[in-house]
């Protein structure tokens, strides 16, 4: 689609004193100062994070509970069981939990519920299990602020329930041993946006700070939580949590980490995603997760833990080979949802008139909807949600939104015709019978048509700052990845060039554009992927981020166009 070039304001007074003391251009000085980094110090603390300004993990509200019942566990010889979600965050969390609980002394082991059988979050059924097995004390991960049911259950039947979430809680916190949630009302902790794993690591800071002020680790050797952190970036990154502070820490700091194969589980699953050297977080988000994500999506989501777990290296790449071919799957599975999602919103003829897309079949496969739901969000700007349809008549939707579109506030204002829903602004899930679906699309997209107006079905491009050809360099560049790892809440610059001159044109590969582009003497080399229908004919202007090319060991400049347009005055 077209996109709304938003260029933002910039402060160059403000943003200039930040030049000398990062020895940085002007350029990265703005870029850093429209992200909220005013001063020398936050730059600093933003260029090169240290674990060391992270806030004391016992200002979390529940803490000092959820250490003592882990303390008491440990004391006691009783088993902990590990209670994660079945995606990346949780899938990572587990992993987290169980490898530093095993290594300093717990008797612990994990639960992974099943997609299809056990749905979301904490389940009484498998509750019980769990307590049948001989666990008296149970640690969720990325789930069970809302669990209030399952919590009362634990309680009667005498099981220590330990919550750590990072999902908004409803009115009511559900009465167990601890909870560990930032969002949870009067929790005085001052990074509300971590993941679930990201909480459960500052569980194990904590954890450890008191085994060490009680002498746990007397005539043995200190484990070092900098050695999980590549589990912790995995599903800080997988989770698109906002890469600020404490998050941006961790991907930071995990990354590092996940170059160096520690773990022949990562060592294996990186093998199978053609990931090789350095370790991104586009490498993190569209190789690497994806894989520990399909087993999930598909079946069951525990061999991803497993294979982050094991220390077998014939083993892991078994399993590694197995979510590769779960992934292939689903990539496949994905693509026909996909066409038919987008043959039915073409043949409808309400599209672009319509503010909303709710469309459901039941040949759909639930754990792949929600990321088709995503591609169809991309591709027409639209708050979309797919529902999947069982053999019962029974739908089950996971939905995905747009800027401006408060996803669970919508779906509150039509619930009068769902059985179920929850989620947040962006993403949610809903349950509902097949008799219910038409009367809920009406709703929906007259709940959207309130609220969204033309302009807010138009998407933006943000532009952190227009330069001239003389700024753009190699120099420039090396600055720009000092601002990595982006994603959500520090995504990669944007940058403009205005009057620029396409003097070569020739197109590669799979609809990409390689250019040379000339403006003011000065000649770049350019690519442009999925634009080769674009217009490169007279003066544009062109969005763009200046990259490193390394070939044959050399290092040289492109542009990564991501929008070109007609030069404006």
């Amino acid at each position: 689609m077209l996109k709304k070039w938003i260029i933002k304001n910039s402060n160059r007074e403000k943003s200039d004193a930040l030049i000398t003391p990062l020895e940085i251009s002007s350029i990265s000085a703005q870029i850093l100062f429209s992200r909220g980094i005013e001063t020398a110090e936050a730059g600093m603390q933003f260029l090169t994070p240290t674990l060391a300004a992270m806030p004391d993990p016992f200002l979390l509200k529940g803490m000092q509970s959820a250490v003592e019942c882990l303390l008491k566990a440990l004391r006691s010889g009783e088993t902990v069981c590990i209670y994660g979600d079945y995606d990346v965050d949780g899938i990572s969390g587990t992993a987290l939990l169980v490898s530093f609980l095993r290594q300093v002394g717990f008797a612990c082991r994990y639960f992974i519920p099943n997609r299809f059988d056990d749905g979301y979050g904490l389940n009484e059924e498998a509750l019980k299990q769990i307590f049948d097995s001989g666990a008296r004390v149970i640690m969720s991960v990325d789930c069970g602020i809302t669990a209030v049911k399952e919590a009362a259950y634990c309680q009667n039947a005498g099981i220590d329930l330990i919550i750590t979430d990072h999902h908004s809680p409803k009115e009511i916190i559900p009465d167990a041993a601890a909870v560990v949630n930032p969002l949870q009302p009067g929790c005085s902790y001052p990074f509300k946006l971590l993941s679930g794993v990201g909480v459960a690591f500052n569980v194990l800071v904590a954890l450890r700070s008191r085994m060490r002020q009680e002498g746990e680790f007397s005539g043995c050797a200190e484990p070092d939580l900098r050695e999980w952190l590549d589990l912790v970036a995995l599903g800080t990154i997988a989770d698109v949590v906002p890469l600020t502070g404490q998050n941006r820490t961790y991907a930071y700091l995990g990354l590092q980490k996940l170059v160096h194969d520690r773990r022949p589980g990562i060592a294996a699953l990186k093998k199978v995603a053609g990931v090789v050297d350095t370790v991104s977080c586009g490498q993190v988000g569209f190789r690497l997760a994806p894989r520990l994500n399909a087993a999930g999506r598909m079946e069951s989501a525990v061999p991803g833990v497993d294979l982050l777990l094991s220390g077998n290296i014939e083993e892991c790449a078994i399993i590694a080979d197995d979510l590769d071919a779960a992934n292939t799957e689903r990539q496949t599975v994905e693509r026909r949802i996909l066409e038919q999602a987008v043959t039915m919103v073409e043949d409808s003829g309400q599209y672009p008139d319509c503010k909303s897309i709710v469309l459901a079949s039941p040949e759909w496969h639930l754990g792949v909807i929600g990321i088709v739901a995503s591609r169809l969000v991309e591709r027409y700007h639209r708050p979309t949600i797919l529902i999947a349809i069982d053999e019962n008549g029974i739908g089950k939707g996971s939905g995905r939104s747009i800027p401006g579109f408060h996803l669970l506030e919508a779906l509150t204002a039509c619930s009068e015709h769902l059985d179920r829903f929850g989620g947040h602004r962006y993403a949610a899930g809903i349950g509902l019978k097949t008799e219910q679906i038409k009367e809920f699309i009406t709703a929906f997209e007259s709940s959207a048509a309130d609220i969204l107006g033309d302009s807010e079905l138009v998407p933006l491009l943000d532009i952190d700052a227009k330069v001239s050809p003389l700024d753009v360099s190699i120099a420039l560049a090396h600055e720009l990845k000092r601002m990595e790892p982006f994603g959500a809440g520090n995504p990669e610059p944007t940058l403009v060039m205005r009057g620029v001159t396409v003097i070569e044109r020739r197109t590669v590969g799979d609809g990409h554009l390689k250019l040379r582009v000339a403006a003011d003497g000065q000649v770049f080399n350019a690519i442009a992927f999925r634009q080769s229908d674009c217009i490169t004919d007279g003066l544009l202007d062109i969005a763009f981020y200046p990259e490193l090319n390394c070939w044959k060991h050399t290092t040289t400049l492109q542009l990564r166009i991501k929008a070109i347009r007609k030069a404006e005055e």
